[in-house]
């Protein structure tokens, strides 16, 4: 692909990692803002996988790679969620041989690669002038890294968890929790009927935002979360308590997936591990339900209670963006053409305070964001808490300040 000469440069945007509501409103912003200011767009595929794969050779097809987008492209995908340009949880630094595309098999022979050469070849091929990934921690870890190497990187944060540092809001946070309330509530009648403890493990590696901002707006009664280590006993104690004052006989706990018991350690699928490092997580759920239903007859005058038990996954990133998601993906690709268009570069765009803004790129890799358990969680309860809202930002614990 070639810059047409009476373009201003070529814009490359892609979404890595995974998928929540609000990536395609993001690409689309991007997008008509950059084609109305005479910039060429190119959508990158799945991830950093479409800049590893690309073929240089005169006449390859690179359609399963990147597109050049236009209007109608990004409107029929708007307001859709998930990601049109596919994502991947590839790490250009770190590709396993199985996973070296078949035309460098020859070039890059070791068990694990560093790929990054042919990523910066790969973007001199396509003439991108500017680099848009949409991300979290992981995929933006990896920018930093090319914008070290040159490249000119404006990034875009997106994650569930909400755990991109430098920022109050990362995209499809709020979807996650507006669709882990209407889970709860749905389930709320099933727990009620059958006098049961409801335990839902929820997404949340390693901060717990998902778990606690549910929690606090009255979806459960406790929750807990990876930045503490919880008592099962206590946690059993404290929900016979709930179950017993509730006139319905039930009580809900959250669990972030990466919750551990006193003692113990995080819990996994497998022990196999994605390209970034992470080992699959899920079911922590399974061994709180299995020890509530244990322990439960020591609080409850001998009787068992029974359990039920759900892992909402994927439930909550699928669908049409909310509103917060719809809007805040706009506004987000919006500033990044904004320093576009001033020659800036090595930004991640920002909501701080309740105020759009950017910061040094490098803020991604130099911290980590995380509940501050001292100020917004309470260990003997196991719960959010909380004294004053006043000039806290919109959902309450997601600033770094």
């Amino acid at each position: 692909m070639s810059a047409n000469s009476k373009t201003k440069g070529v814009i490359g945007i892609l979404t890595g990692g995974g998928d929540v509501p609000g990536l395609n409103p993001a690409i689309r912003a991007v997008t008509i803002r950059a084609l109305r200011e005479g910039y060429k767009v190119i959508g990158i595929r799945r991830g950093w996988a479409g800049l590893v794969e690309i073929k240089r050779e005169k006449g390859s097809d690179n359609s399963e790679c990147c597109l050049e987008l236009d209007e109608d492209i990004v409107n029929r995908a708007g307001r859709t969620g998930g990601t049109f340009l596919h994502s991947s949880r590839t790490n250009p630094a770190k590709v396993s041989k199985f996973n070296v595309p078949d035309h460098l098999k020859d070039e890059y022979k070791e068990e694990v690669n560093d790929l990054t050469k042919e990523v910066l070849k790969n973007l001199e091929y396509l003439h991108i002038d500017y680099l848009i990934p949409i991300g979290g921690d992981d995929t933006l870890s990896y920018a930093v890294r090319l914008y070290q190497e040159g490249v000119k990187v404006v990034a875009i944060p997106k994650t569930m968890d909400n755990d991109v540092p430098g920022t109050d809001y990362c995209i499809g946070f709020s979807t996650c929790v507006t669709r882990t309330i209407q889970l709860t509530n749905n389930l709320r009648t099933v727990a009620g009927s059958h006098e049961r403890f409801l335990v839902l493990e929820v997404f949340g590696r390693y901060a717990g935002f998902t778990a606690m901002l549910p929690t606090m707006a009255g979806a459960a009664n406790r929750c807990v979360i990876p930045e503490y280590k919880f008592n099962i006993e206590r946690l059993t104690e404290l929900l016979t308590y709930d179950r017993a004052q509730n006139p319905s006989h039930y009580a809900v706990v959250l669990v972030s997936e990466g919750a551990m018991f006193e003692g113990g350690e995080m819990v996994f699928e497998d022990m196999t591990r994605d390209p970034f490092g992470h080992a699959k997580l899920g079911g922590i759920g399974d061994l709180v339900s299995n020890r509530l239903k244990e322990l439960s007859p020591k609080y409850n005058n001998g009787k068992p209670i029974n359990v039920i038990n759900q892992r909402l996954g994927y439930f909550v990133r699928g669908g049409d963006p909310d509103a917060i998601d719809s809007i805040v993906p706009m506004a987000y690709g919006n500033l990044a053409l904004d320093l576009i268009l001033r020659r800036i570069h090595g930004r991640l765009v920002v909501l701080k305070n309740g105020r759009y803004d950017n910061v040094p790129i490098e803020v991604i890799t130099s911290s980590k964001k995380m509940v501050d358990v001292e100020k917004f969680y309470n260990k003997d309860r196991l719960r959010p808490q909380y004294e004053s809202f006043e000039l806290r930002p919109l959902f309450i614990m997601t600033s770094d300040l």
